[in-house]
């Protein structure tokens, strides 16, 4: 009612007005466009139309509108002071929807994000970090209760009740690493936007606790004398074990993550140190018997297995201590890993494994996945005739995992230097992308042409250094915060 009245004074026209410039402020932060020739006549082709032909139609604008298709969602769904985007985002139209409309903790919620910060779309998140306050609040509740342990945990599911205890059967529902995963994308918002604010304010104070919970929680593995993660899964596949892989990397991130802010934020220092020491002491990750990278402590990966989750392969996206500069051996057994599992899935998974793809930087690989996610859904896979991503049924996750899978092929900054155009494929030879963000507080817009950079602009939002890499040229500059500055196709400043 009190909404209403301040309202009742104002004409639709006005109404419309005030949403429609609101509304702007969000979209225009960003644009993206592949390809020019066939921008014009693809226009005048229904959406279903062109969504039957792009697996075999040079149809590269159709790949931008799906991006801002994605991004649209995320705005509709997530606006600053309203709730975070559901399985559904908001489009659910049943009284018993799939999985009741909830939030899936263990990919579905997180994907939902990917695209946020990288795609210029950073205040969607504020939802998002409202719901992390409130389950690390409830979550505190279920690590005293279940674990007897500080700080705080979330299982594999939550809701609009903040609910964080363990939920429907042991095979998939006692799933530990829930909350420290939703801590990542508050580490992630920091590392984008350099904010030492939202860190010391909001971020480290809910990334301390829960890791102050996974520090209590491992114990020594009696076989290896690794710390472990236990009782566990691995999602949503092969049962209750002791120390399934994603556990592992995801509470290393946190440690790391909250090791790095206790420095920056000169805090804690007895806390960084227990932390750090343990960092080394969590069970690694292991390559297997048919050069994969294993899912559980155990060599028991089975090479026909098919399953839409690839949960081991979390330490390559969404988080990054498997890569190309670092740990290449890893990185081939993560790829090995998802060649075996192979390519078909469920919508969702199609845009995790978009994002996997891209991270190996093999862009055509890339783009066959987007293909196949970008093609009808019959019964199966794919999206519908309003681009709504088929799990099946419909669930939005795909939409925004498939539009940050583009982002990922143009952009990669997850390592410490800014990668640019890492796994362009050969379908996308033409293209300009304006307003991508980068790790590290840049702001980038990037031009290419017949598959080679042309231009890149950067402006430094914090003022740190930045290192540019495209192929094998690197450089690295001193930046002034809020300069822009600029590169030809060679790396060379204009």
């Amino acid at each position: 009612m009190a909404t209403l009245s301040k309202i009742k004074s104002k004409n639709w026209q006005q109404l419309k007005g005030a949403h429609v410039k609101e509304y702007q402020k969000y979209f225009n932060t960003f644009s993206i466009l592949l390809g020019t020739k066939d921008v014009d006549n693809s226009m005048n082709i229904p959406t279903d139309q062109r969504l039957n032909h792009f697996a075999t139609a040079n149809d590269p604008s159709f790949l931008s509108l799906y991006v801002q298709y994605s991004r649209y969602l995320l705005i509709s769904s997530s606006w600053p002071g309203t709730r975070p985007a559901n399985l559904q985002g908001i489009w659910n139209d049943l009284l018993s929807p799939p999985w009741g409309s909830k939030y899936t903790t263990n990919i579905n919620a997180e994907m939902n994000y990917w695209p946020s910060d990288l795609l210029n779309l950073s205040p969607m998140q504020q939802p998002l970090f409202q719901m992390i306050k409130e389950l690390s609040a409830t979550g505190s509740q279920t690590a005293k209760q279940y674990y007897n342990a500080p700080g705080w945990v979330l299982h594999h599911n939550t809701d609009l009740w903040r609910g964080t205890a363990p939920i429907n059967a042991s095979n998939h529902g006692i799933w530990v690493t829930g909350g420290a995963w939703m801590c990542d994308h508050l580490w992630q918002h920091y590392l984008f936007t350099q904010s030492k604010e939202f860190l010391k304010d909001t971020a480290y104070p809910i990334m301390k606790n829960a890791a102050l919970f996974f520090n209590s929680f491992l114990i020594k593995d009696p076989v290896t004398g690794y710390l472990i993660s236990t009782p566990s899964n691995s999602p949503e596949q092969g049962g209750l074990v002791a120390g399934p892989t994603m556990d592992h990397q995801i509470i290393r991130n946190l440690f790391k993550a909250v090791a790095e802010a206790s420095d920056i934020l000169n805090v804690d220092a007895p806390l960084r140190e227990i932390l750090l020491k343990k960092y080394d002491q969590i069970a690694p990750n292991k390559i297997g018997r048919y050069g994969q990278l294993q899912e559980w402590m155990q060599d028991v990966d089975d090479t026909t297995n098919k399953h839409r989750h690839v949960s081991h392969l979390w330490g390559v996206y969404p988080g990054s201590e498997i890569n190309w500069e670092h740990s290449e051996e890893l990185m081939k057994a993560a790829r090995q890993s998802l060649l075996y599992r192979g390519d078909a899935a469920t919508g969702w998974s199609l845009g995790w494994k978009i994002n996997l793809w891209a991270r190996f930087k093999d862009g055509d690989h890339t783009y066959k996945l987007i293909q196949m996610l970008l093609s009808p859904a019959k019964g199966g896979a794919g999206s519908y005739p309003n681009l709504f991503d088929a799990h099946p049924p419909f669930q939005i996750d795909g939409n925004f995992g498939g539009a940050a899978g583009v982002g990922e092929m143009l952009v990669q900054s997850h390592t410490g230097f800014i990668n640019l155009l890492p796994a362009l494929p050969a379908a996308l030879p033409d293209g300009e992308v304006k307003g991508i963000l980068a790790r590290g507080g840049f702001e980038l817009s990037i031009k290419w042409k017949k598959g080679l950079l042309q231009s890149v602009s950067v402006k430094s939002i914090a003022g740190l250094p930045l290192e540019l890499r495209y192929k094998n040229e690197t450089i690295t500059i001193q930046t002034t915060k809020n300069t822009i500055y600029h590169f030809d196709g060679s790396l060379q400043q204009l």
